[in-house]
């Protein structure tokens, strides 16, 4: 386990929350500078480890598990970058590609050519596809770069990560704040990025995120 690790996890957890660094600080009682950068590293230069007092009063100020914060430590549940697992291979393209024609049909499952492929642990769903993310609208959950597994078929909720195309075209990975019989409500995960609100009839699908690596 690195400091890096644990403070992104702590990033994570405040984005998840739709908090700044310093709002989850102030939010748990603690000084609103607590997770700020400069804290961070020593006067020397080396890393600092966040105190067991700040993670256990985060938690406790999120209803978060150990286990969860653990995950996020982590970045479970993940794919090793770069090596083979056992399971199943999927369709894997870039998220900005995904908006092009032709590489899902119109009950927004993968078809065509142009897909790549990925190995991961067996996902039930047979249209399951991944998406590599660029940007940074998912910060610091899903990181340019990540691989993002996405099920056609797996329920939707109001909290969870999705993976969205328009009809114009626009593919996004947002988190469902809540939909209603005529309109859906997005929010980004960096909350330096804004929320979006489409109509359900400009929407060619919502898919559910259910895997990352990381």
């Amino acid at each position: 386990m690195r400091h890096e690790d644990v403070w992104r996890a702590i990033d994570a957890l405040a984005a998840e929350h739709g908090l700044s660094a310093s709002g989850l600080a102030r939010k748990a009682g603690l000084d609103p500078t607590a997770f700020n950068p400069s804290k961070r590293t020593g006067p020397d230069g080396r890393s600092r480890w966040p105190s067991t007092e700040s993670v256990a009063k985060v938690l406790s100020a999120t209803g978060t598990g150990i286990e969860a914060f653990a995950s996020l430590v982590t970045g479970a549940p993940a794919l090793p970058r770069g090596r083979a697992v056992p399971g199943r291979r999927i369709p894997l393209i870039g998220l900005a590609q995904a908006g092009a024609e032709g590489f899902f049909d119109d009950g927004g499952y993968p078809v065509g050519a142009g897909w790549d492929e990925i190995s991961v642990p067996d996902v039930p769903d047979p249209n399951a596809y991944a998406l590599e993310i660029s940007g940074d609208s998912m910060e610091p959950v899903f990181r340019d770069g990540d691989v993002v597994i996405v099920s056609p078929a797996a329920p939707v909720r109001r909290g969870d990560r999705v993976v969205v195309r328009t009809k114009r075209g626009e593919v996004m990975a947002k988190e469902l704040l809540r939909q209603s019989a005529r309109r859906v409500e997005l929010a980004s995960l960096n909350p330096a990025h804004p929320g979006f609100t489409f109509g359900l009839d400009e929407l060619q699908f919502m898919h559910r995120i259910v895997w990352a690596s990381q």
